[in-house]
């Protein structure tokens, strides 16, 4: 994605470019992107998109935390992006993930790991937009309260109390998405 060829007037004053600035988040703003618009390809065009529009209004760029700036922009986009591009959300295959090779010693410890992480999965996407996305940039890619504040263009109190409310969401879909898994083990074992 960083493949451009940078004009000159492309620096800030204290020599920063758009190279130190952006393309070191590129990586963190799809990331983003897939989890807000659940679409690789879309999350793809949406970095595409969030990077020139980052490479136009770079001049505007007044200091401070490059990535934040970047994850709004992107932010931002993916909201636009959603309506726009509004897609049924289905469950294709995916070769990586279902073709993946395990270790097959324990098919046991197989099973329950697959089904912990799509029960994972299934809590995140049952997870309104904010708290999903307020999660996905503080545990995932790490980002300070400063940053997400930032990013989300929110005061600094909202961030936390964004987050808190988040996680006890998540925690919730995720027991009931375990009981699930739990019930249909137990239900698997009386049919044997």
């Amino acid at each position: 994605m960083s493949d451009y060829m940078v004009r000159p007037g492309r620096t800030l004053p204290n020599g920063e470019s758009f190279d130190d600035i952006v393309v070191p988040h590129l990586d963190a703003a799809y990331r983003l992107a897939r989890w807000l618009v659940r679409n690789e390809d879309d999350a793809e065009d949406v970095v595409q998109e969030a990077s020139l529009r980052a490479f136009r209004y770079f001049r505007t760029f007044t200091g401070g935390n490059g990535r934040a700036w970047f994850l709004r922009i992107v932010r931002n986009i993916c909201h636009g992006w959603r309506g726009r591009h509004a897609r049924v959300v289905t469950d294709l295959f995916d070769e990586e993930r279902h073709s993946a090779v395990w270790p097959l010693d324990d098919p046991e410890a197989l099973l329950l790991h697959t089904d912990t992480v799509g029960a994972i999965e299934r809590a995140m996407d049952g997870l309104p937009d904010r708290a999903r996305r307020v999660l996905m940039l503080r545990e995932l890619e790490g980002l300070s309260y400063r940053e997400l504040a930032d990013a989300m263009d929110v005061p600094m109190g909202t961030v936390m109390s964004s987050l808190s409310r988040a996680r006890q969401a998540f925690r919730s879909a995720l027991s009931n998405q375990l009981e699930a898994v739990g019930r249909n083990t137990r239900a698997g074992a009386e049919i044997r």
